[in-house]
């Protein structure tokens, strides 16, 4: 009887060492099933006010979250790979982690950060990648537009995506080739209206006013994610303020006379000494963008993620991590930035040295920071008007998309964790 009483202690306390007490995202190409949604599953866990660790260079840049029967449930229905793990698994992870010799680091994920979307009311949803991801990974977020933003509403958010859009008041430089197109008569329209109900005489001064709102939210601490045009023509409408670079099909007057040599670069946050395109019929901004002079296949078309001390630059670590350092090219209004035209102080996290095309840059402006994302779908080459939307079901374990993700869960990190 007392032997039999033993053993059952015995089991017991094997039973609550072994206790599963932590839940691993894997994050490598092999592992996980679907690497967009696992994003999703670590934002739903920091809603439900769990605390996650975001372990850097660990699989591909895997996830640790609690082990609660509610998380393995919303796993499960998701269809997101996950691997138990005991106290003692757990803590060799993190260990490995925290050795000087492994590239690796643990950075605590505390709160999950408030997202808003910067989109015209009548977008499509499959015009925005990041909408379309955000949505995919079920990740709840926040449209806005022009009347939101001059109304400060920007203080509400930690996070803020710019839609494919045009700062300057050009309407995305489709005139040449769009100008009797119905939706862009529509555009138009609806983008003189709302400038007139707000208080302004032309779409380039309305623009310019929501272009400074973003900016100053960006100094004052928030974070701002840019992809295709939203980019290079947020960062010209800063340099041009005060300067008419508009032809009279956009906004009814003459530019100014020789515009280009009142250009100040020191006002925009990551281009220089770019040359802006007087042409109102071509489809581009400025010589930033490289779509018009690339000589590259689409089968070779690749850009190289960098790689970065997790533990002295935990970052950039974060906002490249992925489960693969080579990452599929595609297309955009603005597909990349020329090398030369990137400022100095502008980390350049991702490139294309054959093209001399910086792809993927971050950057820091006052108390916040910014990251721009050339070209507009990471899984649509050579996206045009009117083709039927990327279905992300398709794409689970997408690096383009991924790296998108990043940039959501970066603002949910543990500030004094963060060294750069």
């Amino acid at each position: 009887m007392r032997l039999k009483t033993i053993y059952i202690v015995l089991l017991l306390v094997f039973s609550f060492t072994a206790k599963a007490s932590m839940i691993l995202l894997p994050m490598d190409e092999t592992s996980q099933v679907n690497h967009l949604k696992a994003y999703g599953i670590t934002y739903w866990t920091l809603d439900k006010n769990y605390k996650a660790s975001w372990l850097l260079n660990y699989r591909g840049g895997s996830f640790l979250l609690p082990d609660t029967e509610e998380i393995r449930r919303e796993c499960q229905i998701r269809g997101v790979s996950f691997e138990i793990l005991s106290d003692a698994e757990a803590n060799g992870i993190l260990d490995e982690i925290s050795s000087p010799s492994q590239n690796m680091e643990t950075v605590i994920l505390e709160k999950a950060p408030k997202i808003a979307v910067y989109s015209p009311p009548g977008k499509q949803p499959w015009d925005d990648a990041v909408t379309m991801v955000l949505t995919y990974a079920e990740i709840p977020f926040t449209t806005i537009y022009d009347e939101e933003v001059l109304n400060d509403a920007l203080l509400l958010y930690d996070w803020l995506h710019l839609h494919h859009e045009d700062f300057t008041g050009q309407y995305g430089k489709f005139f040449g080739a769009y100008r009797n197109a119905p939706w862009y008569m529509q555009h138009k329209k609806e983008a003189e209206d709302l400038a007139a109900r707000l208080g302004y005489n032309k779409v380039s001064e309305e623009k310019m006013a929501v272009a400074d709102k973003i900016r100053d939210y960006v100094i004052g601490g928030g974070f701002m994610f840019a992809m295709c045009s939203a980019t290079d023509s947020f960062d010209i409408a800063l340099s041009a303020e005060g300067v008419d670079i508009c032809e009279p099909m956009f906004d009814g007057d003459a530019s100014d006379a020789n515009y280009q040599s009142r250009i100040d670069y020191n006002n925009s946050f990551a281009f220089k000494d770019f040359i802006l395109e007087r042409n109102p019929m071509a489809y581009e901004f400025s010589d930033i963008d490289t779509t018009g002079d690339r000589r590259i296949l689409p089968d070779n078309d690749y850009f190289t993620l960098m790689e970065y001390s997790a533990k002295w630059d935990p970052i950039p670590t974060m906002l490249c991590q992925n489960h693969t350092q080579l990452v599929k090219g595609f297309m955009g209004q603005t597909t990349a930035f020329r090398g030369d035209k990137v400022k100095s102080n502008i980390l350049v996290m991702g490139e294309n040295k054959q093209n001399n095309e910086a792809r993927y840059i971050h950057g820091t402006k006052g108390k916040g920071m910014f990251t721009f994302y050339g070209g507009h779908d990471p899984e649509d080459y050579q996206h045009r008007v009117g083709d039927a939307p990327t279905v992300l079901d398709l794409h689970p374990n997408s690096p383009g998309y991924r790296l998108i993700l990043n940039n959501v869960l970066f603002p949910a990190a543990r500030k004094k964790k963060l060294k750069t």
